[in-house]
């Protein structure tokens, strides 16, 4: 007769053998490829089916992962915000319903594909013509494994700047019938471009119109793809999540212009940056900006939300405006106080200030 001990010991060893194959426990994935879809622009309601290593909803895809630089993403607590052009969207659990008041047929589909350490890459897909684009390349596996997994057939690569990390693996990734959209000023540094495009410039993806934005700063001739059909924006490293990218290339006059243009779009704008790096971004906002009641608001809940593995991207237009630093400069004497700048300076000065201010900020 077996103890009570040893017949829980050959319970759980057997379990370990046997709960894999039903796709109940997940194989151990790089920390650099976690991976999630979010539901865009329709209602879904979330009836979880089980596979190997993930778990998928009607609209929303996750795949378990751990991760080196923060907590493993936590499945029974995961949420999303994210309703595309919703003006009223709720936080979903799992076992509930996103709402997304008011919100047109879904059109597109965008998946957020982690890589490398930090990087966000994305996949859209145009449903009515199938055509699918990525945005950036920082690696070419993670697309590989996503195009594979859901059918998708590439026709687009979409480069922002010229920066390694998001165009390593454009070569990779494109074939005969793949084109590749770039920088006009950049064109000479994005590996087989095929479309320069700048500033003012437009063209079709799928039933979609893409406007190109010129948002140079990060890099000069940094762009930013817009759908406005849809209230979508990416923006590369020219925004992020309370922040923005580092002025590498470009002049404090170029990049404020860079960020008003950004700051005009709609509220409702949803904003696929590049990077996770919102906790380090959040440290400084608080920082400059302390009696910003939605700051602190929003700051916890990115505290929060890395506490458990999750990405805090995206974000949406009217957040950043209400919270981000370099979008509030202009208006908000505190941080201007806190950053040393006077009523002489201009907003491109003040601009420079901030930028300085966070680039020396060790919090």
């Amino acid at each position: 007769q077996f103890s009570r001990l040893n017949y829980n010991y050959y319970v759980v060893a057997a379990s370990a053998l046997i709960l894999p194959a039903f796709g109940l426990l997940t194989p151990a994935f790089s920390s650099r490829r976690r991976n999630l879809s979010y539901c865009s622009h329709q209602r879904t309601t979330a009836t979880a089916l089980f596979r190997p290593g993930i778990i998928i909803i009607p609209g929303l895809l996750l795949q378990r992962s751990s991760s080196s630089r923060s907590p493993a993403i936590n499945q029974s607590s995961r949420v999303i915000k994210d309703c595309g052009n919703s003006n009223n969207c709720s936080i979903m659990s799992m076992s509930s319903t996103t709402d997304c008041a008011s919100s047109p047929s879904s059109m597109v589909e965008v998946v957020q594909v982690p890589c490398l350490e930090d990087n966000y890459g994305y996949l859209i897909h145009d449903k009515a013509t199938g055509a699918t684009a990525v945005v950036d390349t920082p690696e070419a596996g993670p697309y590989k494994r996503e195009l594979a997994q859901r059918g998708w057939k590439l026709s687009h690569i979409l480069n922002t700047h010229h920066h390694w990390d998001h165009t390593g693996a454009n070569l990779e990734l494109k074939e005969s019938d793949v084109s590749i959209y770039g920088p006009l000023t950049e064109r000479d540094k994005i590996p087989g471009i095929d479309y320069a495009v700048g500033s003012g410039e437009s063209f079709a993806f799928g039933d979609q119109q893409v406007q190109v934005l010129d948002v140079g700063g990060h890099t000069k001739g940094h762009i930013a793809f817009y759908f406005p059909g849809q209230d979508l924006v990416f923006p590369g490293d020219s925004l992020f999540a309370l922040g923005c990218g580092k002025m590498f290339e470009g002049t404090p006059i170029q990049y404020w212009k860079t960020l008003q243009t950004l700051r005009s779009l709609p509220d409702q704008t949803i904003i696929y940056c590049a990077h996770e790096y919102t906790m380090g971004n959040a440290k400084f906002a608080i920082s400059v900006e302390p009696s910003n009641e939605k700051l602190v608001a929003r700051v916890k809940d990115v505290y929060d939300k890395r506490s458990k593995g999750l990405p805090t991207v995206p974000s949406t237009m009217g957040e950043e405006k209400e919270t981000n630093p370099f979008l509030r400069f202009d208006t908000s004497e505190e941080i201007r106080k806190n950053v040393g700048a006077d009523d002489t300076d201009e907003n491109h000065t003040v601009f420079a200030k901030v930028r300085n201010a966070k680039d020396r900020f060790r919090g």
